[in-house]
């Protein structure tokens, strides 16, 4: 794009940008001829795909705003009222987090929905991505939207869309959608109605607490109605996120009185004052809650991210010294995998991301249940789960991804930090009935399936150069296949964006699964590499996984740090292989 094309691309969309504080930002920036900012704005449409939208807040149509949702909102109702025939009376369900703009990028949804004649069901106040999701089925409404980023940093914001289903949109809607994105007229020009008028004309209704009462009902049957050790004292944070309100709640309806909550970080706050990035997995994000949990001497830490989707798990350490242990996603994923098999019954099928431990798969393999791999994404579990239910009568009771997203049943076909928060408070207090923790849950599971110890490298780019150079390292992994990684030789390599396999005896294979870019490596030992660029940001990970055994009497944190030495070794083989 020429100077000129880029000056004129931003003019014309000042023109047309409904909002005054972005219309000042890019006339500000046009004043001063900042043409490295522009550019910034102006690399290309915000790409909408099957996680929606995501990015930094800003004017301009690289940019998280107004403009964006309002063109958004007009090709995804258009592709509602072109693809389902009773779209109108089934109706929207729209949500919003606590982030900055999430309710201004709402209600303009719904004022776009509604001039449509979509009916719209509008979020009363900031509320939990579970709860959405749920919604979207409970009121068999024909898709849902859900404003959030999720756990990104403070400057973004994103745009999360449901189908039917209640699980998040997979191909080829997405393509759709964004096809009637890109025909969209400038955004002054979409039509909208005012709330007030929807109000009036009774195409928006709000959310109301009966829809709140029945999630939580569903949320409550996930556990057994009575249960031993209840008086759990546990320390929790909705990390300045949506989940206190829903969380403290149903924790209470279910005998879990002992919650104590971090005062500072309950209510929602976009601007994340107590942490530098809101991710419960990034270091010091969990300081608040564990000092919370040492003066009450809490025997379970949970923390929500803040839309309320994922879960992490911090422990007491067995030596009493007052430090504790954060369990990381795929420890997480197996003890509540493992409890939902051992305490259902009938053909169960789990399920996990391709990038998550094997773990729960050889729990499963050994319980006599189904298990299914899939692509990453928890879009990929939701709607997989809900087609191997119909097509084979299995039951579907528990499906994760390794970044501390985790579902029970089909209550909810997304992440559901709240019902995951309450089957793992139950699961804590059995095991402290009968004397035993968590960790001599995961030793025992260790030992009879192998210790399997995961971890993650993410290189982090530039916004503007990051995808360029996420393929380049890309093609050159394909263009030079590694046959050996650090220690271990490559046994087999998968690529799932042209779904070959390659073995070392020189066999080939076909994936059967939806392409995708990620690049997976099966090392002797079991061990294995994956790289992948992410989906949301400019940045590409590396995950490892390492099997070892538990020694004859050895602790399973000693046994977990043991296999960390050979998994950050893989972790540095695959880096220098990069290159960086």
């Amino acid at each position: 794009m020429t100077d000129t094309e880029l000056l004129e691309r931003a003019r014309a969309w000042r023109a047309a940008d409904p909002d005054p504080s972005t219309r000042d930002e890019l006339e500000a920036l046009l004043t001063s001829g900042d043409l490295e900012a522009l550019r910034a704005r102006f690399s290309g449409p915000l790409e909408f795909g099957t996680a929606g939208l995501r990015g930094v807040l800003g004017a301009g149509e690289s940019r998280m705003n107004r403009a964006v949702v309002i063109r958004t909102s007009a090709g995804l109702g258009r592709t509602l009222l072109d693809t389902v025939p009773d779209a109108k009376t089934r109706g929207v369900v729209v949500g919003y987090d606590g982030r900055r703009g999430s309710t201004e990028f709402a209600h303009d949804a719904a004022g776009v929905f509604t001039a449509l004649g979509l009916n719209v069901y509008l979020a009363p106040r900031c509320v939990p991505t579970p709860l959405v999701a749920f919604a979207v089925t409970h009121l068999d409404a024909c898709a849902g939207v859900m404003v959030t980023a999720s756990h990104n940093p403070p400057e973004y914001n994103g745009y999360k869309v449901y189908a039917h289903n209640g699980a998040q949109i997979v191909p080829p809607m997405d393509a759709e959608i964004a096809a009637r994105i890109a025909a969209a007229e400038p955004a002054n020009e979409v039509p909208r109605r005012s709330l007030d008028e929807a109000y009036d004309e009774d195409l928006l209704c709000d959310l109301g607490p009966a829809v709140f009462d029945a999630y939580l009902a569903g949320v409550a049957g996930l556990i057994p109605a009575t249960g031993p050790g209840r008086e759990l004292t546990i320390a929790y944070t909705p990390l300045h996120g949506v989940g206190a309100e829903l969380t403290e709640r149903v924790f209470a309806e279910v005998g879990f009185t002992n919650l104590h909550t971090v005062a500072e970080q309950r209510e929602p706050d976009g601007g994340f004052p107590t942490v530098a990035f809101p991710n419960p997995e990034e270091d010091g994000a969990m300081d608040l809650v564990l000092a919370l949990a040492k003066a009450r001497g809490a025997e379970l830490v949970l923390a929500q991210d803040p839309d309320a989707d994922r879960l992490a798990v911090a422990l007491p350490g067995p030596e009493g010294d007052g430090r504790w242990v954060q369990l990381t996603g795929n420890e997480v994923g197996v003890l509540l995998g493992h409890h939902a098999l051992t305490t259902t019954s009938g053909d169960r099928l789990v399920m996990n991301s391709v990038v998550s431990s094997p773990w729960l798969g050889k729990v499963a393999q050994a319980l006599g249940a189904r298990w299914g791999e899939t692509l990453t994404g928890f879009k990929w579990i939701a709607n997989q789960a809900l087609e191997q239910e119909q097509a084979t009568g299995t039951r579907f009771v528990f499906g994760y991804e390794e970044a501390l997203g985790y579902t029970v049943g089909t209550l909810v076909r997304d992440k559901d930090g709240v019902g995951a928060a309450l089957a793992m408070a139950d699961l804590a207090a059995g095991l402290k009935a009968k004397g035993q923790t968590l960790l001599t849950r995961l030793e025992e599971l260790a030992r009879a399936h192998g210790l399997w110890v995961s971890g993650q490298r993410s290189l982090r780019f530039d916004a503007l150069v990051g995808q360029a150079k996420m393929a380049a390292l890309m093609d050159r992994l394909r263009a030079e296949a590694p046959t050996q990684l650090g220690a271990f030789a490559v046994v087999e390599a998968r690529d799932y964006a042209t779904g070959a396999v390659t073995r070392a005896d020189g066999s080939t294979a076909t994936l059967d699964l939806p392409p995708t870019n990620l690049l997976v490596y099966e090392l002797e030992g079991g061990h294995r590499i994956l790289v992948r660029p992410s989906g949301t940001e400019p940045k590409l990970k590396i995950y490892a996984d390492v099997c070892a055994t538990l020694e004859p009497g050895e602790a399973y944190l000693r046994g977990r740090a043991r296999a960390h030495e050979p998994l950050n070794a893989l972790l540095q083989a695959v880096s220098e292989v990069l290159g960086v």
